[in-house]
């Protein structure tokens, strides 16, 4: 396996050229299983891993985190990016020491957001919005990990789908110090393009819109570096989950079961997978 300095010079690469899909797997078999379709980096899923846990999202302690994203580190050959939320603080000295222990487990990247979880007022003031990321990269650099920081502008999640705020924020995270900008729930092309031209030369990460239905080329020629899918594929498990779930319930019929994986190649495959791990 490479070595926690390895993933994160790998990661950082990946961020120079190039466009690279960074799916989000929830637990150690959905890590193994990216892995071994051959994709170059992994990133976590708050959302889902909080459904795995029967708890909404943003609902999962800061302990149960960082417990989880270790586990996550460790299943997988490849650098892993935290989705850690806004740091799992309000001022800045807390997101500093979130940060410093978030390092600590060996993750090649994490990502800040600037939401308050507040529905009145949804969003940091940009002040104290960049003092929080000037705070994660100075417990990065501190830590001396070369850490990659990914600066969040949630403005279209959070009900203020303004591009032009947006925009400013993802500047000013980049002043601050991150390294590469993420707006997620942009959705058309020329939000794309504008993030991007707006970003540049800092890499930008793209959560995909799936209802445009844009390919990884698409992506990759409006200038995007990375594409994340949030929690979605957990929430495509969860889909078929509850299909099967609701025919057995309340129509006692089993044919959800046909789209099944068969149980002998899953079992071929973590078979196979454990003794390549072996030591």
């Amino acid at each position: 396996m490479p070595s926690t300095a390895e993933k994160r010079r790998t990661f950082h690469k990946l961020h120079e050229a190039g466009c690279f899909v960074i799916p989000n797997p929830w637990d150690i078999g959905t890590t193994r299983y990216l892995q071994h379709l051959g994709f170059k980096a992994l990133a976590t899923t708050s959302a889902g891993f909080a459904f795995s846990r029967a708890v909404p999202d943003n609902a999962v302690s800061r302990d149960a985190m960082l417990a989880h994203i270790a586990e996550i580190v460790a299943a997988s050959d490849l650098p892993v990016n935290a989705d850690f939320e806004g740091g799992y603080a309000h001022e800045p000295d807390g997101v500093a020491e979130s940060v410093r222990l978030c390092v600590g487990t060996g993750v090649a990247g994490l990502s800040i957001e600037d939401s308050t979880g507040d529905k009145e007022k949804p969003l940091y003031d940009l002040d104290l919005a960049v003092e929080r990321i000037k705070a994660a990269r100075a417990a990065i650099d501190r830590a001396g990990g070369d850490v990659l920081l990914t600066g969040r502008a949630e403005c279209f999640l959070v009900g203020r789908p303004d591009l032009d705020e947006t925009i400013r924020r993802l500047k000013a995270y980049a002043a601050a110090g991150a390294d590469c900008l993420y707006a997620p729930g942009i959705r058309s092309r020329e939000q794309i393009a504008a993030v991007v031209k707006a970003a540049a030369p800092k890499p930008v990460n793209l959560l995909m819109p799936g209802a445009l239905g844009l390919t990884v080329d698409d992506v990759a020629g409006l200038g995007v570096r990375r594409i994340s899918v949030g929690g979605t594929i957990s929430r495509v498990a969860f889909g078929a989950f509850i299909r099967a779930a609701k025919q057995i319930a309340s129509e006692g019929r089993f044919d959800a079961f046909a789209d099944a994986v068969p149980h002998a190649e899953l079992n071929a495959l973590f078979r196979d997978d454990m003794k390549k791990r072996a030591p």
